[in-house]
């Protein structure tokens, strides 16, 4: 079988709220089989009536955590460091509480431009405190979420996000230093195309540690409509023996304004429904063909 494939819930609103739960009925017309839920901050959602509403939907779910500079793992702020393993600490909590087993994201914080902060140098004596200060917490909260059947996967960002782990390679490498089976990798396409030579031989080298794929085109379009090469993509997927979800974020392209930033969220102005199953449907065909060409 096909890995599952969903949408994040972004895609169509943000924040998502109760009054958005009919929308898992669209989701799921267009064919996704999960949604990957921003992680709800207290109070946004009641975490039963969504789990019912999901059910209600037949969509699984998958959560995607939210780091800021004020909950971050690499921060040598004590205050900010604590409040990156307390807020790790709630969305494993959130994910038992949901009945979602993943949840991925920039998990080590560091978030840059994106949050207001530049990047600096490396020091080699604040790299590496650094670094082991992001370790030890994600092992902590690994421990945490191992026993609630919940599974992290770490996401490298490209080199405008994050100055932390932006490769596959740095990716591994963290992964490994925590060395804790419940943390695992999340690889993104749109952020390997950017940092990666070669996409599928990073998915290869990362096959021991790939818990969650999001299936992302160069330009944050729909699969399918840019240069990646989703061929390769499904192929190294599939002799990697990956049958975990695969996550689409199609942000939206069509603005052409001169002036108008393409670095942001915006709401969706028109029914992409019919766009979305397509794009699902040639990333299914991919890899029904790389797994009959492996048979």
């Amino acid at each position: 079988m096909n890995p599952p494939i969903g949408i994040i819930s972004m895609f169509y609103a943000r924040p998502f709220l109760a009054a958005h739960f009919p929308l898992f009925e669209r989701m799921k017309r267009a064919g996704m089989d999960f949604v990957e839920l921003l992680v709800p901050e207290p109070g946004e959602l009641d975490l039963a009536r969504t789990r019912d509403a999901l059910r209600d939907a037949g969509l699984g779910v998958v959560l995607a955590a939210r780091v800021n500079l004020q909950r971050d793992l690499a921060s040598d702020d004590p205050a900010a460091h604590a409040a990156g393993i307390t807020y790790l600490e709630y969305c494993v909590d959130t994910a038992a509480a949901l009945g979602a087993q993943i949840v991925g994201g920039p998990l080590y914080g560091a978030p840059l431009v994106f949050a207001g902060r530049a990047p600096t140098p490396a020091v080699e004596a604040q790299r590496l405190p650094r670094v082991d200060r992001v370790v030890a917490a994600l092992r902590r909260v690994g421990g945490r979420a191992a026993a609630q059947g919940v599974r992290l996967a770490v996401e490298p960002l490209n080199r405008f996000e994050t100055d932390f782990a932006s490769t596959t390679a740095q990716g591994i490498e963290l992964a490994q230093r925590v060395d804790e089976p419940a943390v695992g990798l999340l690889l993104d396409t749109f952020h390997m195309n950017m940092e990666d030579g070669d996409l599928p031989q990073a998915i290869a080298q990362a096959a021991p540690h790939l818990v969650h794929f999001q299936a992302n085109e160069c330009h944050r379009g729909f699969v399918g409509t840019g240069h990646v090469d989703w061929t390769g993509v499904a192929r190294a997927l599939t002799r990697a023996g990956y049958a975990g979800p695969i996550t689409l974020e199609p942000f939206r392209r069509s603005e052409q304004r001169l002036g108008v930033g393409l670095a942001q969220w915006r709401a969706p102005t028109e029914d992409e429904d019919t766009p979305l199953a397509a794009s699902a449907a040639f990333l299914r065909a991919a890899l029904a063909l790389a797994r009959q060409e492996q048979a």
